[in-house]
């Protein structure tokens, strides 16, 4: 590999590794967010309405997920990159503006402003979709596919958690105690952050000369004769993102509402923020021990493991009683101290270290040998990852039907899928398909 290209290969993994933090930090608004319009006249007390943002921004994955492969393939990876990143300012500036549009309105029983923001959360799901088609491939491209393809998209992961740890912690810190009285307004630091990040990123990107990792191929000679569905470990793969999204979304974002509830103790949005901003530090942990591993050890190893201490973790958690506690370094509001919080919360947050190596994994083993097929196959991928807003919506409606610890039930299935995924799904059994 002569310098230059070498180079080129840097600076293109650093771009995707900057456009990986994007994703969550956009992501990551919705659940604490939520816990706003949870308590707001209207929505008092639905945990299936405050998860409504979350479900919207994972919604645009169903419809966006399959043309993203397809604007990948016309117009390339940097111009797509640069098309996400106008679309994301478009939805965090909508959400801004359901602060100050429509307050203290009513539309068929909720607040008029409540669906601006829907609105918002769904275009600035197109934007993260669309990035997620973008960096998951060409990192995997990049690192050459295997072992290595992984560890890249794993160290992309650990930026990605780093953006995650913030965000609740930030807007918790913001908000403080939630009441009806905490408006959307109240998180306009936050949005303007998140408008100006996507606005340097945007500039910067336009700079930056990006190369296509498989620009030499002749695309229009390129022959078709089946699609990623003709393989059967894409199809389960498939499955195994939507599942693990859900659960990955569902544990922090649920936790969330769980720690404000008197059943918790109601330990406030400043305590409640940062312990589920803790789940993401600790996927930011782990993601990164992964990349240090990620050459060594398989993705189906590392699955295996996750998912079989993930669903440990959990029915742990579930089988705990809330009056049990547990101390954890927290940020109060005014400095850090040792506050106690229910032990069951502490088991779930140890379950970012579960989920962190899971996306890396998956991706990995279910792009595997798809060769050509690879960019229409990370398409489809990205519209499974719809997921994310339908399983935590099934927990919280559990949650509404019974208590917060039965709905972790749905994320203890979810585990179960993937470890069945990693042990038997998993393996390319159509190597007789043309790739090339």
């Amino acid at each position: 590999m002569t310098q230059k290209k070498q180079n080129g290969s840097i600076i293109a993994i650093i771009t995707m590794m900057f456009l990986f933090a994007m994703i969550s930090f956009v992501t990551n608004l919705a659940a604490p967010i939520g816990v706003i319009w949870k308590n707001q006249p209207g929505i008092e007390g639905s945990n299936f309405l405050g998860m409504m943002g979350n479900m919207m921004n994972f919604l645009a994955y169903l419809f966006m997920g399959i043309p993203a492969g397809k604007l990948l393939i016309k117009i390339g990876y940097k111009k797509t990159a640069l098309l996400a990143i106008a679309v994301g300012l478009l939805g965090v500036f909508t959400q801004y503006l359901s602060g100050i549009i429509g307050v203290g309105s009513q539309l068929f029983g909720l607040p008029a402003n409540f669906y601006l923001y829907l609105l918002g959360a769904f275009i600035a799901g197109f934007s993260v979709c669309m990035l997620n088609t973008v960096v998951n491939p060409m990192l995997n491209l990049l690192g050459g596919g295997g072992n290595k393809g992984n560890q890249l998209i794993q160290i992309g992961g650990t930026c990605n958690s780093l953006t995650g740890t913030v965000t609740p912690m930030f807007i918790g810190a913001l908000i403080g105690v939630v009441t009806k009285d905490t408006a959307i307004s109240d998180v306009n630091l936050v949005l303007f952050i998140a408008m100006g990040v996507f606005a340097a990123a945007f500039l910067i990107l336009s700079m930056i000369p990006i190369r296509d990792p498989d620009a030499d191929k002749k695309k229009d000679n390129i022959v078709y004769e089946k699609s990623p569905w003709a393989f059967r470990h894409f199809v389960l793969g498939t499955i195994a993102i939507f599942v693990y999204v859900g659960v990955e979304v569902g544990i922090p974002g649920t936790l969330n509402f769980f720690l404000e509830d008197p059943e918790a103790g109601n330990v406030g949005a400043t305590v409640a923020g940062f312990v589920a901003g803790t789940y993401w530090f600790l996927m930011l942990v782990g993601r990164f021990l992964g990349s240090m591993i990620g050459a060594k050890v398989s993705s189906k190893t590392m699955l295996t493991f996750a998912s079989g201490l993930g669903i440990l973790l959990i029915l742990a958690a579930i089988a705990s009683p809330v009056a049990v506690k547990s101390s954890m370094p927290v940020f109060t509001g005014s400095g850090f101290a040792v506050t106690e919080v229910p032990l069951s919360a502490l088991l779930l947050v140890l379950c970012g270290l579960c989920t962190s190596i899971m996306w890396g994994g998956i991706f990995n083993l279910a792009t595997e040998g798809l060769g050509k097929y690879t960019a229409a196959g990370s398409g489809i991928f990205m519209m499974m990852v719809v997921g994310g807003g339908i399983l935590p919506l099934v927990q919280n409606w559990v949650a509404d039907m019974s208590t917060y610890m039965i709905s972790y039930l749905v994320p203890v299935a979810g585990m179960a899928y993937m470890l069945y995924y990693a042990l038997a799904g998993s393996k390319n059994v159509n190597k007789d398909i043309p790739v090339d």
